[in-house]
């Protein structure tokens, strides 16, 4: 079914357009979600979380990419879900280090949810250091900070060593934090 007749759905208020998110996008959004928690249980709850998302946001929300605003709303709910886990002790896995990794990033700390034009900027800014790098970068970059894959992962999938994989994440967000600072996004 074509995104603009899930969104038709959504809008009726016909429940099809749960089924057809679920078929559609089911994959994309647990493998996120697979990507975080680790725990198959943890997953089915954080689907259906995001199917009730979907369900409460669309209408009014309008999403012009709807895979996008699906896999933004499974991130988050995981995310959150994750953090309410690992709350008391520090968490195994590769979700404490993507942290530590994107704390390089001051920019990312300074907007609150409510600062939503600033964001925006800010994330376009981001698009367009990415548009830049050349695909492998950019992928292994996405990859790792929006779908939370590990380096072991990308390694396994680029053929490189985990060392190149986390020495090229490296220079990356070093590229980066250079790149914001010059636009005027230094926090520090």
């Amino acid at each position: 079914m074509e995104d603009n007749e899930i969104l038709r759905l959504f809008n009726e208020r016909d429940e099809e357009a749960l089924r057809a998110v679920s078929e559609k996008f089911g994959r994309l959004c647990g493998s996120i979600a697979r990507n975080i928690l680790h725990n198959s249980e943890d997953v089915e709850e954080c689907l259906n979380d995001t199917y009730l998302k979907a369900w409460e946001s669309i209408p009014p929300a309008k999403p012009k990419v709807l895979s996008a605003y699906m896999a933004k709303i499974a991130k988050n709910i995981s995310l959150n879900r994750y953090k309410s886990d690992h709350r008391v002790k520090r968490g195994g896995g590769d979700i404490p280090l993507v942290f530590e990794e994107l704390e390089e990033l001051e920019p990312f700390a300074a907007y609150s949810v409510e600062d939503t034009a600033e964001r925006r900027e800010l994330l376009a800014e981001i698009n367009r250091f990415l548009g830049r790098l050349p695909e492998v970068r950019r992928v292994i970059f996405v990859r790792r900070y929006w779908y939370c894959e590990s380096v072991s992962e990308l390694a396994r999938f680029f053929g490189m060593s985990g060392n190149n994989v986390s020495a090229m994440l490296s220079r990356t967000r070093a590229e980066l934090k250079k790149y914001l600072k010059k636009r005027g996004y230094d926090n520090g």
